[in-house]
């Protein structure tokens, strides 16, 4: 009798195969149903894949949004073809159901002054399409300043002028408060969260259209800005010296030249009192001839003498207290008898709602200092470097960008007298040909990006209108 065939293992198998197969899908299709019925009756956040990411460097369809207009300002605002903007995404809609939170900035830099980290919050959150809360502060640094983010800057039109490229809100929503939102934390205290270089240019050009437009200081710190700005005008030119001498700065840079033995121990003290500063064993004269320590009054005033300063020069000094009180200030004085700072053009009642808010002390200090006919800054901090880049911004305005490490070795020399005055003052002026922020490139070191230059202190992808208007200022002059 004939025997029917039976079918060959290989189809069996196959046939098992795709049984599984389609038992698996149609078990994620029951899953995910359930997970999207699950999410919208708890409130959560929807899974990312409900919805393709729109390219968030302008591709997709979507064009470039309309013109910002900006409130006059003691900062200068960007021109819109210069800063740019990206092409505003198409989906999906910002809705509070699909709500991605970036929130609890902790700009940490003391006096809480980093103006960088939150512009690379913006562009972070406009490159991974999140929704962003109004920053928080950080109020436990040296100063302890209990100002929040609308103390400082103007919010409404924060948010208004990047409407088109960013949802930003003041707060997190009611639904979302036992939740924890997506935070951008420092890797250190002083770190910036995006590269100097290798960013397309377009959010290169975000970046600075936050810092030049989006962050105007709020209305009580820029009226008192134009204020100083306009005191100091009346009676000619002036420079800023951005005096980086305070007790916050020495004790954490561990930088005690020329401070004596009750200091140096009283800096020593205060810096193992703050756990995040982590470097805490440091070799002060080693720093100093390394170029990493801020330069005393005292060697700052014969830096301005050997670059030709007049004795008549009006010099704001742009700081906090300085270590060791006036005393310290005697030589600065002596050789520049036109010092001013915010106290000797602000009455005392204008400046009472300042007192114990180091930040807006601070802003006050980077109005003048952007306004000034020369910027020099005593140390490079997170200050210095976004003023430098500002001023690049305005027209390329000097700021005279001191070679520490080469200035304190002259310094030396001429105090052990290896060096005549003339030919410390020759040195000085040759050391800082073609470091009065010039036209330039960055400089981009692969894998070694605390040794190249900075992008907020030479912006250079923003830059192309502020050539224009030097080139145009120097056609002038001829």
């Amino acid at each position: 009798m004939a025997r029917h065939k039976s079918s060959p293992p290989a189809i069996r198998r196959r046939g098992v195969g795709m049984l599984r197969w389609a038992v698996r899908v149609a078990s994620s299709i029951v899953l995910w149903t359930a997970l999207l019925h699950l999410s919208s009756l708890l409130g959560l956040p929807r899974p990312p894949l409900l919805a393709a990411r729109p390219s968030c460097l302008g591709g997709g369809g979507g064009s470039g949004g309309g013109s910002n207009s900006s409130a006059s300002s003691a900062v200068t605002v960007a021109a819109a073809d210069e800063v740019g903007r990206l092409a505003p995404p198409a989906v999906p809609r910002r809705t509070s159901d699909t709500l991605t939170l970036c929130q609890n900035l902790r700009s940490s830099h003391v006096g809480t002054w980093n103006l960088e980290a939150i512009c690379d919050m913006v562009t972070v959150a406009r490159y991974m399409n999140l929704t962003m809360v109004v920053p928080e502060l950080d109020k436990q640094s040296f100063w302890a300043d209990p100002s929040d983010f609308g103390d400082i800057f103007d919010v409404n039109h924060f948010i208004n002028s990047l409407q088109d490229e960013v949802k930003i809100i003041r707060e997190l929503p009611q639904k979302f408060s036992r939740k924890v939102p997506f935070s951008m934390q420092p890797i250190s205290w002083t770190d910036s969260r995006l590269a100097n270089n290798g960013l397309p240019l377009k959010l290169q050009k975000l970046r600075c259209r936050v810092n030049y437009n989006a962050l105007q200081f709020a209305p009580s710190i820029e009226a008192l800005g134009k204020k100083m700005i306009s005191a100091l005008r009346k009676t000619g030119s002036f420079i800023v010296l951005h005096l980086r001498y305070e007790m916050d700065m020495l004790a954490f840079s561990g930088c005690t030249h020329g401070c004596s033995d009750e200091e140096t121990a009283e800096l020593t003290r205060m810096r193992y009192a703050y756990p995040w500063w982590k470097e805490k064993e440091i070799d002060s004269e080693k720093k100093r001839l390394e170029g990493l320590c801020p330069l005393t009054p005292g060697e700052t005033t014969l830096v301005l003498k050997a670059l030709g300063f007049p004795r008549d020069t009006r010099i704001y000094i742009a700081s906090g207290e300085i270590y060791g009180g006036e005393k310290r200030l005697t030589e600065l004085k002596t050789e520049f008898p036109n010092i001013i700072r915010k106290e000797m053009l602000l009455s005392a009642d204008e400046l009472r709602p300042f007192q114990k808010h180091s930040t807006q002390m601070a802003a006050l200090d980077y109005l003048v200092s952007i306004a000034s006919d020369v910027f020099i800054p005593s140390n490079d901090g997170n200050m210095a470097k976004v003023v430098e880049g500002h001023r690049r911004f305005m027209g390329f305005h000097k700021t005279i960008q001191l070679d520490r490490k080469k200035l304190v070795e002259l310094i030396d020399l001429l105090e052990d007298q290896e060096l005549s005055w003339d030919e410390f003052s020759t040195a000085v002026k040759e050391l800082h040909e073609g470091r009065m922020s010039e036209p330039t490139r960055r400089k981009a070191i692969a894998g070694q990006p605390k040794e190249e230059d900075y992008f907020y202190a030479n912006p250079h992808e923003c830059l192309g209108a502020a050539r224009k208007r030097r080139e145009k200022l120097k056609h002038t002059e001829i």
